[in-house]
């Protein structure tokens, strides 16, 4: 299957979660649902996220763990490939699909201290004092202290 071929079949697949898109990453393709990146696609194959409540699921079907060289060494991350049966029907996909989910809410949940909800966008670029005051101290037309 040629690569966009691909992508478009996993994001059918991934469809019922949610928005799903992919974007290039890496030589292969990082998979979002709902803005959360939940798998990444390499050589015509879809690795999901996992973390420790959802790993062992995996490894009972005999999931392969997504690996890399990196420095002369084996490294891994904590996506496993789907099941070949899930890559046939969205409705098989759905429940590995929504273990990915999960567990991309769970690192989002771990990353943001409790209680603390993430800047809106149109807070980031702000910065403080009036432009006019901005312009001021950078013009040098500040008022001295006598």
């Amino acid at each position: 299957m040629r690569p966009a071929g691909f992508i478009d079949h996993v994001t059918e697949l991934l469809a019922p979660l949610g928005h799903v898109s992919a974007r290039r990453m890496f030589g292969g393709h990082g998979v979002y649902c709902e803005g959360l990146f939940i798998a990444i696609v390499l050589d015509d194959v879809l690795y999901l996220k996992t973390d420790a409540e959802s790993r062992a699921e995996f490894e009972r079907t005999g999931c392969e763990i997504f690996s890399y060289m990196r420095k002369g060494k084996v490294a891994t991350l904590n996506f496993y490939r789907a099941p070949g049966d899930a890559m046939d029907a969205p409705q098989r996909m759905l429940p590995w699909g929504r273990r990915a989910l999960e567990a991309a809410l769970r690192a989002q949940s771990r990353k943001r201290p409790a209680g603390r909800t993430s800047r809106s966008k149109s807070a980031v670029g702000r910065r403080r004092g009036s432009p006019a005051s901005r312009k001021r101290v950078r013009s040098g037309a500040t008022k001295s202290k006598r």
